[in-house]
């Protein structure tokens, strides 16, 4: 099919990019880049059309996914590409429109080694975007994103994920009472999460956490930072220490922080038991 104008579908591709309600009553999403596209199809998301530009030669890159993966299939002209693409400087020469998960906890792996994190009342879609990004660089399970927030597929927090929201399970919940009750149903099955939250007053510094036990992290709103209900949850509450004259750091950043600080005794701790003989 071709699309030239701004008709009906274009309307509907465009609502995808602006309008979180559309988003979710469509139960799909817009996705734009090489890279988020083709990490995408590689962990098996459903991929329900498929747009590319119809006035360029396409890359074998996008001829390829046009002949394997199975989609409906839209030539869309340059122009409208354009719109939909998200660059004022470029075409893209391929979207995606992919269908949204469930928002069920289960999707997160359980176990002895699982490292969860949660990020509580989010206001920017690109800190989100870029949480995901580093819990997935740093071997979390899933992270959880609750309370009234930001939209985890808003164009923005997609794009600053760089694919990595495919390839790690991210689920939306409304409160922290869903979200614990996951976990007091892991501590049931014998696996004791600790939950452990982020706070620039933390009576411990967070490389004196033991992050090799299974843990859910929880990572605060920008600016108020971790809500009451999250606070009287946590088992533990640990600061970054800070040189210097910033008195905080980006939420993203401050879990990014941690996240590594998490790898590094992980990586540590896998170390020494493979040096014992």
């Amino acid at each position: 099919m071709r699309v030239t104008g701004r008709n009906a579908r274009f309307q509907q591709w465009e609502a995808l990019l602006r309008n979180r309600t559309k988003r979710q009553r469509r139960g799909e999403f817009l996705v734009q880049g090489v890279r988020p596209i083709a990490v995408a199809i590689e962990h098996g998301w459903q991929i329900r059309e498929l747009l590319y530009d119809a006035d360029v030669q396409l890359s074998g890159w996008a001829r390829e996914t046009l002949d394997t993966v199975r989609a409906e299939r839209f030539a869309v002209s340059g122009e409208l590409m354009h719109e939909l693409g998200g660059k004022a400087d470029a075409v893209p020469e391929l979207l995606a429109v992919v269908a949204l998960p469930e928002d069920d906890l289960s999707r997160i792996p359980a176990g002895p080694t699982t490292l969860t994190v949660v990020f509580d009342r989010p206001t920017s879609p690109g800190n989100i975007g870029t949480l995901i990004r580093s819990a997935d660089a740093f071997g979390a399970s899933g992270v959880i994103v609750t309370g009234h927030a930001a939209d985890v597929y808003d164009p923005k927090a997609v794009r600053a994920s760089t694919g990595s929201i495919f390839a790690l399970p991210v689920v939306r919940a409304s409160a922290p009472q869903a979200v614990l009750s996951w976990v007091a149903g892991l501590r049931a099955d014998g696996i004791g999460v600790g939950v452990v939250g982020t706070d620039e007053h933390g009576p411990l510094e967070a490389a004196e956490y033991d992050f090799t036990q299974p843990t859910l992290l929880l990572i605060g709103n920008e600016t108020t930072g971790l809500s009451a209900g999250w606070r009287a949850a946590c088992d533990q509450l640990v600061r970054i220490p800070m040189t210097g004259a910033a008195s905080s750091l980006n939420a993203a950043a401050a879990a990014t922080v941690v996240l590594y600080e998490s790898a590094r005794q992980r990586s540590g701790a896998a170390r020494r038991c493979q040096a014992v003989p």
